[in-house]
């Protein structure tokens, strides 16, 4: 199973055809986005995107609708732009001083202990488990 996973992982890291592999997946029933989102990010957002999460309430900020990413760019999912946000790689000034996690760095460290077993590296696990929950933040919007 964690040889299927680890494939799984690599396969949708290398095409993110918006929709392609992950919803593959999710068609036969395995959906690592949705899995992946409602573990790292449905706290805050929950778990239907729309940004009424369990922890959203504690927070300083307003926890944005990730269902109208789309809509609120002229109708195309800025792909780019969620990633750098996911990843950390983007400062987001709405952020302030950053009270959502980097991912990024906390996807990487956490693939070590997993992927302990073959040479692997951190940096393509930490993408690969991004460009899942994009893929799934993809099929969440607003027509």
């Amino acid at each position: 199973m964690r040889r299927f996973m680890r494939r799984c992982v690599l396969v949708c890291g290398v095409s993110l055809g918006m929709g392609t592999c992950a919803s593959a997946l999710a068609a036969g029933g395995l959906d690592l986005g949705k899995r992946e989102y409602d573990a790292s990010c449905a706290t805050c957002h929950g778990l239907d995107g729309k940004g009424r999460g369990s922890f959203s309430e504690a927070l300083q900020l307003t926890v944005p609708d990730l269902t109208t990413l789309k809509r609120r760019n002229g109708g195309v999912f800025p792909a780019g732009r969620v990633y750098e946000t996911i990843d950390g790689t983007a400062q987001v000034k709405a952020h302030g001083t950053r009270e959502m996690p980097i991912w990024g760095r906390h996807f990487a460290a956490a693939a070590a202990p997993v992927l302990d077993d073959f040479p692997y590296d951190p940096a393509a696990a930490a993408r690969g488990r991004v460009l899942m929950v994009i893929d799934y933040l993809y099929r969440l919007q607003a027509p």
